[in-house]
């Protein structure tokens, strides 16, 4: 992990930006993080549209996370921002943008082509990043993950087992065999619905809840769309991670 930027908040935060291999990510600290114990980490996950275009939100995010005590840290996704194009993916994307058009169904097929090469290859680099974050001595566990594809957040509630608890937003397309991942997760899971969201199947959403393994499990529901989350759902969220990752 190589450094190549780094900027004082005006709240104290600490925002370095980093590469790892041709991997871009940004990671956020407490101001005292440096003078004090190792800090709790969440990992902030995002829809693959780019960190530049995701960044004001992800910052507000990660200042949120300061706030209570933690260190956030987020990476660019295969795909997007500047980091190659992907053919395969681009491909889906636009079978998807016809099928929508034509106001036909979303096949699984697209949906496979879409999600789960994604999900394949994002996941390792997600879990090179929490190695390479870990090594920090300003961080230490236990390690939460927020947001992002609902696909990505499943496999890695599976796979890695430094993620403590993780909080899940629904609002994403979700191939079959994730279904089957999900009854695999254990780790205590928040999940957020915007009830109204025009691009999620809400059927789907309260399958994948019901699939998750996990003794404790809470799905926060909320009117409105997508990008209609109201604040309180957030706090909600905010306050999950603290539970489990004090």
């Amino acid at each position: 992990m190589q450094f190549t930027s780094e900027q004082r908040l005006d709240d104290g935060v600490l925002e370095r930006e980093f590469t790892l291999g041709e991997i871009p990510g940004i990671l956020w600290t407490p101001g005292s993080a440096s003078a004090s114990a190792p800090v709790p980490l969440i990992l902030l996950g995002h829809p693959p549209l780019g960190l530049q275009r995701m960044y004001p939100r992800l910052v507000e995010r990660a200042r949120s996370a300061a706030a209570d005590g933690f260190a956030a840290a987020t990476i660019e996704l295969p795909g997007s921002g500047d980091r190659p194009r992907w053919p395969a993916v681009e491909q889906a994307r636009a079978d998807l943008r016809r099928v929508l058009a034509a106001g036909e169904p979303v096949g699984d097929e697209i949906v496979d082509a879409l999600v789960l090469p994604l999900v394949d290859k994002a996941v390792p680099e997600w879990q090179a990043a929490l190695d390479a974050l870990l090594l920090l001595p300003e961080l230490g566990g236990p390690v939460g993950y927020s947001g992002g594809v609902i696909s990505i957040g499943t496999r890695l509630a599976v796979v890695e087992p430094r993620i403590a608890a993780a909080v899940l937003f629904a609002g994403s397309f979700v191939p079959r065999a994730v279904f089957e991942e999900a009854r695999r997760v254990t780790v205590p899971l928040h999940v957020l619905l915007q009830w109204d969201d025009e691009g999620n199947d809400r059927q789907a959403a309260l399958d994948l809840f019901d699939a998750f393994g996990s003794e404790e499990k809470t799905l926060n529901a909320n009117m409105g769309g997508h990008t209609g989350v109201p604040p309180f759902a957030g706090e909600a969220a905010a306050r999950f991670l603290a539970r489990h990752l004090r």
